[in-house]
């Protein structure tokens, strides 16, 4: 048997509230309500809600988690027109620094958005790397100085100016 993720519990302040949250956004079916846990469905695998203080205990916390969802490019369409709609904050990279921007990392979209908790969400089109080097926009943890296009080196130039923190990780060029 294969190993699969099965299931991973994802701490909220209203369970509920943040688990219809998802599910609304990524187009869905509503969450399952069952004992502590609201369950939303992803593919093989499900995001179990539970109140933190259910989960921590009375003073626990929520530590901010990410998660990665990929998705077709249509459905990258209806789920970025609902962020739209909601007037929510989005950005185009896992810093959160390009803000009202979308990547176009290894040929394919992606973007970043907070759900009610603080937690990072991220729809992509296409999985990290899957362009190589080569794509116009490989991924910044793929690019090298000398695969990027002028256009590239433009806009990297253009983030550097304008102060964007990424990680050196994120940055060959340093």
């Amino acid at each position: 048997m294969a190993v699969r993720l099965n299931h991973t519990i994802v701490a909220a302040h209203d369970h509920e509230a943040s688990s219809k949250f998802l599910a609304e956004i990524l187009g869905l079916p509503p969450p399952l309500l069952l004992g502590p846990f609201a369950i939303v469905t992803v593919g093989d695998t499900s995001l179990d809600y539970m109140n933190v203080k259910e989960y921590r205990g009375d003073d626990g916390e929520i530590v901010s988690q990410h998660y990665a969802f990929l998705v077709t490019e249509a459905e990258f369409d209806e789920i970025f027109a609902r962020i739209r709609e909601r007037h929510l904050p989005y950005w185009a990279d896992p810093r959160l620094s390009q803000r009202d921007q979308i990547n176009e990392w290894d040929g394919g979209r992606g973007i970043y958005f907070q759900d009610p908790n603080g937690h990072i969400l991220e729809a992509i089109t296409r999985p990290y790397g899957s362009g190589g080097t080569t794509a116009a926009r490989p991924h910044p943890l793929l690019a090298s100085t000398e695969n990027r296009t002028p256009e590239t080196r433009r806009h990297d130039q253009t983030v550097r100016d304008e102060g964007a923190h990424l990680a050196t990780a994120e940055r060959p060029d340093r």
